[in-house]
């Protein structure tokens, strides 16, 4: 009740809070320790060893890579020695293969000049009077991409000459049967005498010189004959009667009056007509061949131009037609003075 009872408009004494007792002493507590401390006394660095490490000594000991980081390293030096081993192998194997085709183009060349002079087919004994006419052999002149196409191209030849053969006998049964049949019997002794050497000199030799040399002009020669040669092959096949051919139309008109004839005439057409197979079929993979060695018509002009100039045949002819040509003219103008 003293204090409702006094001068309110006295001023108030004037307390300090922090003088209380409680707070006065935690606070001399705090600063008597933050005095005392020193953390570079001996006390206090009793705990450490007391000994420092030299920088050099520190700087001195290499940096050690992690254990995954050399693996990696090492897995990726062992892959690119991998790799370059490969293509090291890859290359020895190419060097290999050129070589090797080197030796065989060295050793064809040489082949085809050792046996330039030396024709050996049609193989003739060597007492005939006729001589061989030609070189041939495939191992030594013929490629090795080739040679397999070439020999195809032989063996057609053959089937062709043995079947305008079997010819002659089929249409000597058709005249046998009929003598009305007898042109057949001459035409074909004649298609075998015409066709068997011609078809060995115009279209067999031409692709086997191309084959051999890989010349444009041979190649286009080979096609303009052989189109016309698988042309002949139909119409032999067809048989038209009195043509000389013993097809599959003289064949079976023959069924009535004779049947063995016909048989036999038969069998004649059957091989006619597997000619003619054979002919488009190997006429085409000549073609594929004849598109890999890069041919043109402009390198077969260039071929054909050089061939005729270099001839000596050709100059020997131009040379005595101009001597002809000048000495007429000489003789003109003497004449007229």
């Amino acid at each position: 009740m003293s204090g409702l009872g006094g001068n309110p408009f006295v001023d108030p004494v004037d307390v300090n809070p922090f003088q209380d007792a409680s707070i006065t002493q935690a606070t001399s507590r705090a600063s008597d320790n933050a005095g005392e401390f020193n953390p570079f006394s001996a006390d206090d660095m009793g705990t450490h060893t007391g000994t420092t490490i030299p920088l050099s000594a520190a700087s001195s000991q290499p940096a050690i890579l992690q254990t995954s980081v050399e693996q990696s390293a090492q897995a990726n030096a062992a892959s690119g020695q991998a790799d370059l081993l490969r293509q090291q192998q890859e290359l020895e194997k190419k060097a290999a293969e050129l070589e090797r085709k080197e030796r065989e183009l060295r050793s064809s060349s040489a082949g085809r000049t050792a046996n330039t002079g030396e024709n050996n087919w049609p193989p003739l004994p060597s007492f005939s009077p006729v001589k061989p006419c030609f070189y041939q052999d495939f191992e030594a002149e013929i490629p090795e991409d080739y040679r397999r196409i070439c020999k195809r191209m032989y063996y057609l030849w053959m089937f062709h000459s043995a079947t305008l053969f079997l010819n002659v006998l089929a249409c000597l049964s058709y005249f046998t049967a009929s003598a009305d049949y007898g042109v057949d019997f001459g035409l074909s002794i004649l298609w075998f005498v015409l066709f068997t050497p011609m078809s060995f000199v115009c279209w067999y030799r031409p692709v086997y010189k191309a084959f051999r040399s890989d010349s444009s002009f041979s190649f286009f020669f080979f096609f303009f004959v052989f189109f016309f040669q698988v042309a002949v092959y139909i119409i032999q096949t067809v048989g038209i009667p009195r043509w000389g051919n013993s097809g599959w139309i003289a064949s079976i008109s023959m069924i009535g009056i004779n049947l063995p004839v016909a048989v036999v005439m038969m069998v004649v057409a059957g091989f006619f007509t597997v000619n003619a197979v054979l002919a488009v079929i190997l006429l085409k993979m000549v073609h594929s061949k004849y598109r890999r060695t890069g041919a043109s018509f402009s390198q077969a002009q260039r071929e054909f131009s050089h061939g005729v100039l270099t001839n000596p045949t050709v100059q020997t002819a131009a040379s005595s037609a101009a001597a002809s040509a000048a000495q007429g003219a000489f003789s003109r103008s003497r004449t007229g003075n």
